[in-house]
């Protein structure tokens, strides 16, 4: 009876200890452990597919953005290739903020070129002396004048900087024979262009320089575009001679001409087409 009596007080304890574990046990969970498993597992993937579909709503949202915005750049881009400087000049008086969508486009084509014609042209100038006076035609965001310690006249056809002459560039204010060095980085377009080429004539001095960076494809005869050799003839009858001419880079080329001392221009040129350099619709 004794050891009887002794068993079940053993039961009975172990039973109070049981008790008293499992309550502050089940006080301490909080609600998400009191979740079943298979339904927070549901949630998880729930929440995981709805943060995927707005990262992918956020990058379509940025797809459309650039498409719209390469679109507008290909149709200003073909329009300048396309008009005359003035009815260039004319077009981005009326909406000024176009150019600035322009210059959006144009730096994200840029951005993947693996040299810059421009960055060529700031160290050749930063290899001459800092005297000489600088016209950029076509000077977009006047990176050259920012990258030299030179005088520059930079000359668009919209000023977004109170130091850009917005012009035709085929008829600037500048004086004649009061710049150095006359510069075309990627801006020969129009279908006037032999007239820019006449202005910087005019206002440079005698001595002075000409250097022209265009995209390679424009002066290749096999795919359309114009013959350098004769690009080169016609300016040299303008009255310069051919420095040098660098065709090393796989997207533009560069020519360096000087002006003649005493340089009689031919009035009957023969200009050489220029073929307009249009991107592909995608």
């Amino acid at each position: 009876m004794e050891s009887s009596s002794k068993g079940k007080n053993r039961r009975r304890g172990k039973k109070r200890r049981k008790v008293s574990t499992y309550q502050p046990l089940e006080a301490s969970v909080d609600a998400s452990e009191q979740t079943p498993p298979s339904s927070l597992s549901k949630r998880r993937k729930l929440g995981g597919v709805a943060s995927s579909g707005g990262n992918k709503s956020t990058s379509f949202l940025d797809k459309m953005r650039a498409r719209l915005s390469g679109g507008h750049f290909r149709m200003l881009n073909e329009k300048l290739y396309t008009c005359s400087g003035k009815d260039a000049f004319d077009y981005f008086k009326e909406d000024p903020e176009l150019f600035s969508v322009y210059h959006t486009g144009y730096r994200e084509q840029m951005s993947h070129w693996p040299e810059q014609p421009v960055n060529i042209i700031i160290k050749w100038l930063k290899s001459r002396n800092t005297s000489l006076t600088v016209a950029d035609f076509g000077c977009g965001d006047a990176k050259l004048a920012k990258s030299v310690k030179n005088k520059v006249f930079s000359i668009d056809l919209v000023s977004q900087d109170p130091s850009v002459i917005a012009c035709d560039m085929s008829q600037t204010p500048l004086e004649s024979s009061s710049v150095d060095v006359a510069v075309f980085c990627l801006s020969l377009m129009g279908t006037n262009y032999p007239s820019y080429i006449t202005e910087a004539n005019r206002v440079l001095k005698p001595g002075g320089w000409l250097l022209i960076a265009e995209v390679k494809s424009r002066f290749n005869p096999n795919n359309g575009g114009a013959d350098p050799e004769k690009f080169s003839e016609a300016v040299k009858n303008l009255g310069f001679s051919l420095a040098s001419k660098d065709m090393n880079n796989k997207m533009f080329i560069l020519f360096y001409f000087r002006k003649k001392e005493r340089s009689v221009s031919d009035r009957n040129i023969s200009w050489p087409e220029l073929k307009p350099c249009i991107y592909k619709r995608r």
